[in-house]
């Protein structure tokens, strides 16, 4: 049994439907939860499954406390964080689910990931620095920039990152309960890289496992949009109060 969530604001609907059936097509017992903080319930006539069930919150309490809110729904033996614009074939969820039963040390599992156009995306890297988040805005160092994103090693191999992003995370459920999910302190942005930290705590790893691959339409909006850059730099400061600027 496999449940997972999306979380929902404003998106283009035909992206959007595009990841739920690449969901629903898996052949595993399955369940999905769209959490939706949009101000407007719209797209909830689009998605009307048994296998569905849609939550409207009508506010945007932001990425990880909607996915909180279905903590003490599921009781799946995996538990999929998928963001709304992601696009995989059939098989791929059944290949990640025998990678984590091959790797009990493994909290969750991430395939290869892809722009549209088959360009990776280097979703791998190290815990977050202060400089190596400058950097990335500044482009002060691209040797380590390209070290931070572990852009040296071989990225056709599975291996253990620190960081992981989290536009698709597949859990095992129990190590996500055992986390409490995500800290809702972080509104949008670095919930995915506190998680992580939370896993070495706990003695667990994460994987990268590129032998199989999803698309990934990533927008980067926080490049573009002042309001998410701010809301992004929040973030920053939060994570590096708890966790050190190092």
């Amino acid at each position: 049994m496999i449940t997972a969530a999306i979380v929902l604001f404003n998106n283009d609907l035909e992206v959007l439907k595009k990841t739920v059936n690449s969901f629903l097509n898996t052949s595993i017992k399955k369940k999905l939860y769209l959490i939706d903080n949009s101000n407007s319930n719209k797209l909830e006539v689009f998605f009307k499954s048994p296998e569905i069930e849609y939550l409207f919150v009508g506010k945007n309490i932001g990425f990880g406390a909607a996915h909180n809110l279905v903590l003490n729904k599921i009781s799946s033996n995996f538990h999929l964080i998928l963001n709304p614009d992601i696009v995989f074939s059939p098989g791929v969820i059944s290949s990640l689910i025998a990678a984590l039963h091959e790797n009990p040390n493994v909290a969750f599992v991430t395939p290869k990931v892809q722009y549209p156009s088959i360009k990776l995306q280097y979703i791998c890297r190290k815990h977050p620095t202060l400089f190596g988040l400058l950097n990335r805005k500044l482009k002060i160092s691209k040797v380590h920039f390209f070290n931070r994103e572990y852009r040296y090693r071989d990225l056709q191999k599975p291996f253990y990152p620190d960081f992981i992003h989290g536009c698709f995370m597949l859990f095992k459920t129990t190590d996500l309960l055992n986390l409490k999910g995500f800290d809702e302190r972080f509104f949008l942005y670095m919930e995915d890289a506190d998680i992580c930290r939370r896993i070495d705590e706990i003695g667990k790893k994460k994987l990268y496992y590129p032998k199989v691959e999803i698309i990934h339409h990533h927008e980067q909006g926080s490049s573009r949009s002042i309001k998410l850059f701010i809301i992004h730099a929040s973030s920053a400061i939060k994570y590096f109060l708890k966790w050190g600027f190092n």
